[in-house]
């Protein structure tokens, strides 16, 4: 297998349970952003609400991009104490998700 070379960038979406208080939500956004000063593999983390125009969200709400400078930071943050926690715990707010992995590549 190629070797891959690059950022790695890390996307989640997701899709909350009804009934889920936005306070809720926005307590599991800060502790996830917060684990940027417990993983020092996180190189960064954003997050933001859907605004596109062509409906074509299928219930997904708030995406969520973390990124890494390699595929074995990214494995480390995976298997990382504080995120299988945090994972769990927002597991249970989270009606549905959706992760994908990826290395940015250069237009050809």
């Amino acid at each position: 297998m190629e070797q891959v070379k690059g950022v790695v960038k890390h996307i989640v979406l997701a899709k909350f349970k009804e009934g889920v208080a936005e306070e809720e939500i926005e307590k599991h956004i800060k502790e996830y952003a917060n684990l940027c000063n417990l993983i020092e593999h996180m190189k960064s983390f954003e997050w933001g609400t859907d605004v596109s125009i062509e409906n074509l969200h299928q219930g997904f709400t708030h995406i969520f991009e973390t990124t890494f400078l390699t595929l074995e930071d990214r494995s480390a943050y995976v298997a990382h104490p504080a995120h299988v926690k945090f994972g769990t715990a927002f597991l249970h707010i989270a009606e549905k998700i959706v992760v994908i992995d990826y290395v940015p590549r250069p237009e050809q």
